[in-house]
């Protein structure tokens, strides 16, 4: 990513608060970060995050993505997923990059394919 997109997604950073619920789809071309709750399927061309108190239903599809919260569903992310400590995962997995730190809980499967087919899928 060019240093003028990042700065751009950078700049568009969206928030869905603790105590907002969100039944649908959400489609952003910038970065998010869910400290609510979403009902639905999330895409976003930047970075998720989903925040402690932060606990989504449905399918994430991103290049980025740090999770502190809960996630129910499938989740690809084209570059790196970072399971944090108190985060709780039950879905499948399909990133090129993979963190997971003491603590967090995955309940599922993980795919990592081949770099190249990883950027063939950005294309």
């Amino acid at each position: 990513m060019s240093r003028s997109e990042q700065e751009t997604l950078s700049q568009n950073i969206n928030r869905i608060s603790e105590g907002t619920e969100i039944i649908g789809t959400i489609t952003t071309s910038g970065d998010i970060r869910i400290d609510g709750i979403l009902e639905g399927n999330l895409t976003s061309k930047g970075r998720i995050v989903i925040g402690e108190k932060g606990r989504i239903k449905g399918e994430l599809n991103c290049r980025y993505v740090d999770i502190w919260g809960t996630l129910e569903g499938s989740l690809y992310a084209s570059e790196i997923t970072n399971l944090k400590t108190m985060s709780t995962i039950t879905g499948d997995i399909k990133t090129l990059k993979l963190c997971i730190e003491v603590g967090a809980l995955f309940n599922g499967t993980c795919t990592m394919p081949a770099r190249q087919t990883a950027e063939n899928h950005k294309k």
